[in-house]
């Protein structure tokens, strides 16, 4: 994204909407996403409804950093620390052992929880605007491809006011949404 900078202070505009319980659109390496808070309960519910996405499968948290998602991840083994490191940032997401430290409304009904720390440029600014991980779902009402451009957003979500803000920027270079990886069986859930 040749012109990054210019568009941070409508990056600050979706961060701080998020804070106030708002969802925004958003690219992330290999689709767009949409995201919230992820402990707003009312902005998640938003968020799954307007995707209409069941509650019961989770959501996936995207990080500027690992620092940012360290309450879950400071107590796995080095192995497992040395996998993290090994993928992030970039697009692979893990399922880690949530420990009860997310909202069920962020897990599901797993014992896990996804996470991704990202190197994208607008969804670490994203992050590191709102001060923590988001949420990061792809751009898409259930059952229908995920939006690989701005436009596709606005063609899905139409009008719809429970969307609140589209940001400036395109997708990465990935051609599909990120890896999908449990930490501790390593069994792949995406590819």
């Amino acid at each position: 994204m040749p012109d990054f900078y210019t568009h941070l202070p409508l990056l600050s505009i979706a961060a701080k909407t998020m804070k106030k319980g708002g969802v925004i659109a958003y690219p992330t390496e290999g689709v767009w996403g949409l995201g919230c808070d992820p402990f707003n309960q009312c902005a998640v519910a938003r968020l799954l409804s307007l995707k209409k996405r069941l509650p019961n499968k989770g959501v996936i948290l995207v990080a500027a950093s690992i620092q940012q998602v360290d309450f879950l991840i400071h107590d796995l083994s080095a192995e497992q620390q040395h996998r993290l490191n090994n993928t992030w940032p970039g697009p692979f997401t893990w399922i880690i052992p949530h420990k009860n430290r997310v909202p069920p409304w962020i897990c599901g009904d797993h014992a896990g929880v996804a996470v991704r720390v990202s190197a994208h440029p607008v969804v670490n600014a994203l992050c590191r605007l709102y001060g923590g991980a988001i949420v990061s779902t792809s751009a898409n009402p259930q059952a229908l491809p995920a939006a690989t451009s701005a436009w596709k957003v606005q063609r899905y979500f139409r009008n719809d006011p429970r969307l609140d803000l589209i940001t400036p920027g395109t997708i990465g270079k990935r051609a599909r949404p990120s890896t999908i990886q449990d930490i501790s069986s390593l069994a792949v859930i995406r590819r």
